[in-house]
């Protein structure tokens, strides 16, 4: 499984830092700017899995940043703040905060509610009935895919796969878990290229040069991963 990506936003450079150690250690990719306009960008650019946020930053007010990233993304958001009275709570949730932690903090806290925000987070995006990845959009219920506003026609297991891989971006998934997840009911012995031909054709209907797939990356001996668009 890849990285998982936490934006910090935090004008205090030694919380900065130490927060980027501890994370890194627990196996995340961490980026970390100090000022709002930089963690706008950065949540655009990086497509973060969770932003840690602080509300005294130097350019802009936390509570409209909040809701401003809020606007653009469904990335979850957890406030991480010295203000600690409840209509600072209560706004902070308002403005579309996952969670609110007062400073100072135990890390290991803060890092049980990362985690608990990105289990929900990720059961939220697995039931979402749109996926949208911008040039590349998956409807659901139709069993639909548009690429740059065109509708792409795939087969029945070709759909199956895209929306498999989908549902867990940027995730390595396993090529003995596409088989069980594709063929429940059939037997598909370790050499069969099942997986790897559905792929490959796959590719030819979605990725922009299919010669150089930039949506579903192989990760040879493993398996692939969706890897969202950046446009």
């Amino acid at each position: 499984m890849s990285e998982t990506t936490i934006l910090i936003i935090e004008d205090d450079e030694d919380i900065l830092t130490i927060l980027k150690d501890q994370f890194v250690l627990d196996g995340f990719s961490v980026y970390g700017v100090t000022t709002a306009e930089a963690g706008i960008k950065a949540v655009e650019k990086k497509r973060p899995d969770l932003v840690i946020l602080d509300l005294n930053l130097p350019d802009i007010d936390g509570f409209k940043v909040c809701k401003q990233l809020r606007e653009r993304s469904d990335v979850p958001i957890i406030i991480l703040t010295a203000r600690d009275a409840i209509s600072d709570k209560l706004r902070g949730f308002e403005s579309g905060a996952d969670d609110y932690v007062v400073k100072p903090f135990e890390y290991l806290e803060l890092l049980a509610r990362v985690k608990a925000c990105l289990r929900r987070s990720q059961k939220s995006f697995s039931s979402k009935e749109v996926l949208d990845f911008g040039i590349l959009k998956i409807l659901r219920p139709k069993r639909e895919v548009y690429l740059k506003g065109n509708l792409i026609k795939l087969t029945q297991k070709e759909y199956e796969l895209l929306e498999l891989l989908a549902t867990h971006p940027d995730e390595i998934l396993r090529r003995e878990f596409i088989k069980k997840q594709l063929w429940p009911d059939k037997k598909l012995y370790r050499w069969s290229r099942a997986v790897d031909v559905h792929i490959q054709r796959l590719r030819q209907k979605i990725e922009l040069n299919p010669e150089k797939p930039s949506l579903i990356i192989t990760h040879p001996g493993i398996g692939y991963r969706f890897h969202p668009p950046d446009e």
